[in-house]
């Protein structure tokens, strides 16, 4: 049964095309999973969109890429369609209904969870590929945001991937956080423990800005391990922020004292920022950048997250 739009949404206007993935669905790998050998050694680079199947901008991109023929120069590359049984649900009357079909994808990435015997949509297509991420040496998983807020990257703890998202710069600013409480990421799976993995959040889902910076962001992960010509020119490292606070929803009335823009800095402790209940939420520090606030929030996810700059 499909649900009605969420009536306490606002309108999101599509203002990118849907992607046609119909000559990429059978994949060579995988369903929805296309992995191309170079002459030359070096490193498996994979690039993941629709982890989430309304976030159609990296599905564009890599869509694009496989239509022009893109090939590595060395080493390995690998496109992956996440979740292909969500995406197929997208419309663009609806656009957020499709996130995903009965759980989010990227929640499920703990080996025990995937041992075991619960079934799911999405757990089945992450047990389909989690074999693939112990090939893999080099993780960028490409997003977008429903709320308002600055395109950046989360690097998770690892220190590998911290310097790898400072050395991309784009976008310039790089997040350490704990990841989830609701469940394991992608980026934080067993699989990428030792090895580098980003997930870049582009921007608005479905604004043509969003597709270009996260083009931007995978074309300078691809040059930064030679699997396509370098940069004609230097870049720019980004800055690193570390998450100092998650802030858990309480209650299912957790309201934000006004419209919060997430890159936003709020120069004082102790400002307020939400009620979560009878709780007041306020910045823990001076100087507080807030990370992807969440308007509708429900109980037990994550509201906020609160960071520094390093």
């Amino acid at each position: 049964m499909r649900l009605g739009r969420d009536p306490y949404l606002p309108a999101f206007p599509v203002r990118l095309p849907i992607p046609d993935l119909r000559p990429w669905l059978e994949g060579n790998r995988l369903p929805g999973v296309w992995s191309f050998d170079a002459p030359l050694p070096g490193p498996h680079v994979a690039l993941v969109s629709l982890i989430h199947g309304n976030e159609i901008a990296g599905a564009l991109l890599l869509a694009r890429w496989l239509r022009e023929g893109l090939r590595p120069l060395r080493g390995r590359l690998t496109f992956i369609f996440g979740n292909l049984a969500a995406f197929a649900r997208f419309d663009p009357a609806d656009p957020t209904i499709s996130r995903f079909v009965d759980e989010d994808l990227n929640r499920v990435w703990d080996d025990r969870m995937l041992a075991g015997t619960r079934r799911s949509t999405e757990l089945e297509r992450a047990r389909a590929l989690r074999p693939l991420m112990d090939e893999v040496d080099v993780l960028l998983d490409l997003h977008s945001m429903l709320w308002p807020s600055d395109p950046l990257i989360i690097a998770g703890q690892a220190a590998e991937s911290r310097a790898l998202g400072l050395r991309l710069g784009t976008p310039p600013l790089v997040v350490a956080d704990h990841g989830h409480q609701t469940g394991r990421r992608l980026i934080d799976s067993p699989a990428f423990a030792e090895r580098p993995a980003l997930l870049v959040e582009g921007g608005p889902h479905w604004e043509e800005t969003t597709l270009e910076t996260l083009e931007r962001c995978a074309t300078t992960l691809l040059q930064e391990y030679g699997l396509i010509p370098p940069a004609p020119a230097p870049v720019t490292p980004g800055r690193l922020a570390e998450v100092t606070r998650t802030v858990i929803a309480g209650t299912h009335a957790f309201t934000f004292v006004e419209q919060f823009r997430g890159g936003t800095v709020i120069p004082r402790r102790n400002t307020l920022l939400a009620l979560d209940g009878d709780q007041e939420i306020r910045t823990p520090h001076d100087d507080c950048l807030l990370i992807m606030p969440s308007p509708r929030a429900l109980r037990g996810h994550t509201a906020i997250r609160l960071a520094r700059y390093v």
